[in-house]
């Protein structure tokens, strides 16, 4: 209708379209993979709906993530086999009890073994009698042979030097050490004694077997009230032996 003034009336504008976004599957599919990898999104428009799609990169970087996540759960390291109280040397009036496997070191650490052992990847399990015979295995997964091998040659200076150490710290005590010699599993152990004692008190025995299978390494120490005669050597090789098989059955 024309105004007053003869001016034709102007066209009403109208209002802009109303923007239509359509949440499909896809879309939130492509928002978890960027919130999750911050990969750069791929938009395309097609009249008023807007898609999101997911960008080959994207995908990618989510398949690496769940892969290097389950390498990760499977690669975690898993206890090594442990012996049982029937595979220590007999005891003439008690039989051995056993602890539970249990993971890192022990609450005390064993004679002679103090600072040379790690707390990662490490496992031990404590034995004991009725009377004063006791034993403690502990065993570690290292990260490769190499390490293992370090670690057992490092275990095995610290036992040959330990009487000679607890000496140094220990006035009017007396202390000797025997090398038994190396045994043949795997690769390789050795078993070495220890006789220690101070004034007005019992002496002490202890006997240690090191070896080593493959990237995993272990320590047995058996001990007693005695002297290096009382120990029982020949079967503390045997359990040493045994414990070096049980690492990996």
């Amino acid at each position: 209708m024309p105004i007053p003034d003869g001016t034709p009336p102007r066209p009403r504008p109208r209002p802009p379209p109303v923007s239509r976004f359509r949440h499909s599957a896809s879309t939130w599919r492509q928002g978890w993979v960027w919130l999750f990898t911050g990969s750069d999104l791929d938009r395309t428009s097609s009249g008023e709906t807007t898609v999101f799609r997911r960008s080959s990169a994207a995908i990618v970087a989510a398949t690496a993530l769940a892969l290097t996540a389950s390498a990760t759960a499977v690669a975690a390291p898993t206890a090594p086999g442990f012996l049982k109280g029937t595979d220590l040397p007999p005891h003439p009036s008690s039989a051995w009890f056993q602890g539970q496997v249990t993971k890192g070191l022990p609450e005390t650490t064993p004679f002679c073994l103090d600072g040379v052992l790690p707390a990662t990847g490490t496992w031990h399990r404590t034995f004991g009698t009725d009377v004063d015979a006791g034993a403690t295995q502990i065993s570690v997964r290292t990260a490769s042979d190499t390490a293992a091998a370090k670690l057992a040659a490092s275990l095995e200076r610290k036992v040959a030097a330990c009487a000679a150490d607890w000496l140094r710290t220990t006035p009017g005590g007396t202390a000797s050490w025997q090398d038994y010699g190396k045994l043949a599993v795997e690769e390789g152990a050795h078993v070495y004694g220890v006789d220690t004692s101070i004034p007005d008190s019992e002496p002490g025995v202890h006997l240690y077997g090191i070896g080593r299978d493959g990237s995993t390494v272990t320590v047995v120490n058996w001990g007693q009230m005695g002297h290096l005669t009382d120990a029982p050597v020949p079967a503390f090789k045997r359990t040493t032996v045994t414990a070096v098989n049980k690492l990996n059955p």
